[in-house]
């Protein structure tokens, strides 16, 4: 598993990064050029996320039609001239053309899809983690090399490190990530739709789930350095800027540490559903900490309870959606998931903005406080996302015949062959039937 999750990771790390080392000066940075404005500086912090949402759905249904390593290379071309055009503006509106490119280059989506090819469902969550772990550990390292680089050689040189990190990934790709195992399944030659992708409820249950946790994340993102840069005088702790990893690097490392628990019980225990309730506690208590706490201590376990809350969910989201979505639905689902994410940090850094604008950061708190009470209620509401089983046969001890003559069954929710590695996959309702059962039909 390791040999073709650590690449995709390091590809995926490596792109974030890249998005990363520039949010803690890219407000400045889009200030100081001509013809810029408090509004378009804005668009310039969140402008990616907005094409970002607009492409994941395409580019996963592209990998479901014309192959994951083809979507991919695309998508990095693309983030790599976003990346070069951000370098060399010399005006804000040549500045936005770069980010919406680089958040064009949607390729998250297909990343975990293809992650979903080469890893069996049972051990997805592991896979999601070590994913997201480095996607942690590169946000940690760009929040230390930001301001040493811009400060040193200019922010400019953050976007050409973007770039040639693009590049890297690139070479990755091609000399590290085998090809995806190939699928065959009843679907051949079906037309993937936006509403076959809509059509699983517990599916839909689930990008609503992203849409909380990324407008939520926003929020957090946005209160964070403002609270802890601005002057006493006007609520703020008075650090500086370039102190703000003493804040982040705790934080993450927290944070990385509750993503082993959250897959143990996740995935291994079956307790999804419980994972999700105790990460929305753990982020609700964090943020009326950072808006009520009053002392620099209490504000910092804040940031620290949030980060814990916001990582358990990482290995599960994208696991969980991997696997209620059909095997060729898998790119289009995850892009939809992650639309609905990109769509929530761009709505959540408007309402963050607007709302520390004209009213407090406490007004802010109170109001994610009542998010995360209606996100519990949501959670309340789905089933269990370990409801789902599958169970694996050499394909020399079964025919096509035996495998389709199963897909009428109530219980059995779809098959389909994995012809790289000679097996057939069968996936099941746990709670309507077994493996016994199911060995008991073919034969």
């Amino acid at each position: 598993m390791l040999k073709q999750v650590l690449p995709l990771s390091f590809i995926v790390a490596l792109r974030f990064f890249g998005l990363f080392v520039v949010l803690p000066v890219i407000s400045i940075y889009a200030l100081s050029l001509p013809g810029a404005s408090g509004f378009l500086a804005g668009l310039v912090v969140g402008g990616y996320a907005l094409t970002q949402a607009l492409f994941q759905v395409p580019f996963g249904v592209m990998s479901d039609k014309i192959g994951r390593k083809i979507t991919l290379t695309l998508g990095l071309i693309v983030f790599a001239i976003g990346s070069f055009v951000c370098a060399f503006s010399d005006n804000i509106y040549m500045l936005l053309v770069g980010r919406f490119l680089q958040g064009a280059g949607a390729i998250g989506a297909v990343v975990s899809a293809t992650i979903a090819d080469f890893v069996k469902e049972e051990q997805r969550g592991k896979a999601m983690a070590i994913m997201g772990a480095t996607i942690a550990l590169s946000f940690a390292a760009a929040m230390i090399v930001s301001p040493i680089i811009g400060g040193l050689w200019g922010i400019d040189k953050l976007f050409l490190l973007t770039a040639l990190l693009a590049l890297i990934a690139l070479a990755i790709l091609f000399l590290k990530v085998p090809t995806p195992p190939t699928i065959t399944h009843s679907y051949e030659g079906k037309k993937v739709t936006m509403a076959d992708v809509f059509k699983d409820k517990s599916l839909v249950k689930m990008y609503i789930t992203f849409l909380f946790h990324s407008s939520i994340m926003t929020m957090a993102f946005f209160i964070i350095p403002l609270v802890m840069t601005k002057g006493v005088e006007d609520g703020g702790f008075g650090w500086e800027k370039i102190d703000l990893w003493k804040v982040y690097l705790p934080a993450v490392i927290f944070g990385i540490l509750a993503m082993g628990p959250a897959v143990v019980f996740g995935e291994k225990k079956e307790k999804g559903k419980l994972v999700f309730v105790v990460s929305i506690a753990l982020i609700a208590t964090g943020f009326a900490l950072m808006g009520f706490g009053g002392s620099v201590t209490l504000f910092i376990i804040g940031v620290v309870l949030f980060f814990m809350g916001f990582n358990m969910f990482e290995p599960l989201l994208q696991s969980f959606v991997s696997k209620l979505a059909k095997v060729h639905q898998k790119g289009a689902a995850i892009g939809v998931a992650n639309t609905f994410g990109y769509t929530g940090i761009f709505l959540g850094g408007i309402a963050a903005g607007l709302m520390t604008q004209h009213l407090s950061v406490a007004h802010l708190a109170t109001f994610v406080l009542a998010l995360c009470i209606g996100w519990l209620a949501w959670v309340a509401s789905m089933s269990n996302p370990n409801a789902r089983a599958n169970l694996y046969i050499p394909l020399d001890q079964i025919s096509l015949s035996q495998l389709k003559s199963l897909e009428s069954h109530d219980a059995i929710v779809e098959t389909y062959t994995n012809q790289s590695e000679q097996i057939a996959v069968i996936k099941y309702e746990k709670g309507l039937i077994d493996e016994e059962e199911i060995k008991a039909l073919l034969s």
